[in-house]
């Protein structure tokens, strides 16, 4: 696991954990939480319609990827970030991570009531992946910006 995953997978966890106000997911490993929250697997998905809405706990799912993209991000590099959030209650939207001036991560969602991954690996990897694309956008234009 690199760097940025292992950052990733910690500010989802403790994002997580901190909305646990009860501790009803104290006796669940980060994995098992994690995998609960996000991972589907293709039967998982054949049981959710094509288009149907989407409820508040699946938009604050699906908000604290970004919010962890944005906290590991500032951890990184100490730049605030903000999570700009758009969703409609058919899972149609927009995830946005600001930098500065900067957007640095960028996601449109047209079924968000189905959005989760296969494995926790791809969640790790994906996690990882737009924290690293997100810092190599930054580093790119921030100068440039000003």
């Amino acid at each position: 696991m690199s760097e940025l995953e292992a950052l990733f997978l910690q500010t989802l966890t403790s994002q997580l954990r901190a909305l646990d106000q009860f501790g009803t997911w104290a006796k669940k490993s980060d994995e098992e939480l994690l995998c609960e929250k996000y991972v589907k697997s293709k039967e998982d998905l054949k049981n959710i319609p094509i288009i149907a809405d989407i409820d508040e706990m699946q938009i604050q799912d699906i908000r604290l990827i970004f919010q962890s993209i944005a906290l590991a991000f500032e951890l990184k590099t100490g730049v605030m970030c903000s999570v700009v959030m758009e969703m409609s209650h058919e899972g149609f939207g927009r995830a946005v991570v600001l930098a500065e001036k900067i957007v640095v991560t960028n996601k449109f969602f047209k079924d968000a009531h189905r959005y989760s991954f296969r494995t926790y690996d791809d969640l790790v990897k994906e996690g990882g992946k737009m924290l690293h694309s997100a810092l190599e956008i930054f580093e790119q234009y921030h100068l440039k910006v000003g």
